[in-house]
């Protein structure tokens, strides 16, 4: 099933840390640079763009369950941290239900493309990806040009003819490909698809510096470190990290994981109050490029 999609945005690089080799700090503090990087230039901001992003932010066609986890997801800095423009073609892993395409499709869909590569929508395993289908079928006025690229793990992860795409971003998916067994094959196929020059970005619940990755089976939190030795595995370089979507209020520890926070509140009504008041995950916001 295909539905093409433009993607484009400015280069604006908000809360800029220096890079380093070694893991982000846990909580909201940033992370202690051990071997540093050159640091990005930000380019001009882009006001055509900035004026689409929130247009597509603010858009009544969101739903107000989705909009109501902007506050902690920061849906414009992210994406203006990852540097898209509009006339890129970016594929989007793993997109669940569709939160963070419904923001893409509209700002890619006149210069750009969107690649929704989704899990089979048949499979009852495959969180988001029945529901994912449905909301572009029924949207049409919204992903009307997005291209659903179904993929069949692990034994086919190819996201397309190899040099194709100009961005492959990843929200909170990462736990979920290590649980499988199938992370270095999942960042092994987005480094093929991409350009030269191509950027990865990553958002993922960040694990404490010194968390054993074994346990990602049991709490959802992912060390950083993982998430940089698997991509630079790949072929990456890490380019820059932001603590955009830090979140000093989380103490990773809790008795269902990351999903005891919301949205997934497992715990449903017991100590809601206190986990609604930590809110979302802390999360790591990484973004590599290919040579």
């Amino acid at each position: 099933m295909k539905v093409e999609l433009p993607v484009a945005l400015s280069v604006r690089v908000l809360s800029l840390v220096s890079l380093a080799v070694a893991p982000a700090a846990c909580g909201g503090s940033a992370p202690a640079p051990a071997a540093p990087v050159a640091s990005e230039t930000a380019s001009p901001p882009d006001p055509a763009f900035d004026a689409a992003l929130q247009a597509a932010i603010a858009s009544t066609e969101r739903p107000a369950a989705e909009t109501a986890r902007d506050r902690y997801r920061h849906p414009r800095e992210t994406l203006e941290f990852f540097g898209l423009r509009a006339d890129m073609t970016v594929v989007e892993l793993w997109p669940g239900s569709g939160w963070y395409s419904a923001i893409l499709a509209p700002l890619l869909a006149d210069k750009g493309k969107l690649v929704a590569a989704t899990m089979d929508p048949n499979d009852p395993n495959a969180h988001g990806a029945k529901e994912l289908v449905a909301r572009v079928a029924a949207k049409p006025s919204v992903f009307g040009k997005v291209d659903v690229h179904v993929i069949h793990p692990p034994k086919d992860l190819s996201l397309g003819p190899d040099g194709s795409a100009d961005a492959v971003l990843t929200f909170r998916n990462f736990h979920n490909w290590m649980q499988d067994g199938i992370a270095d094959g999942v960042i092994t196929a987005a480094f093929r698809v991409l350009k030269p020059g191509g950027v990865l970005g990553v958002v993922e619940h960040r694990a404490k510096p010194d968390a054993d990755p074994a346990k990602v089976f049991d709490s959802g939190y992912v060390p950083v470190a993982t998430v940089i030795d698997i991509a630079r595995k790949a072929g990456f370089v890490l380019d820059a990290r932001s603590e955009i979507n830090a979140n000093p209020l989380d103490t990773k520890d809790y008795p269902q994981g990351v999903w005891t926070l919301p949205p997934a509140l497992r715990l449903g009504e017991q100590d809601k109050a206190k986990y609604l008041a930590i809110g979302e995950s802390d999360r790591m916001t990484l973004r590599f490029r290919k040579p």
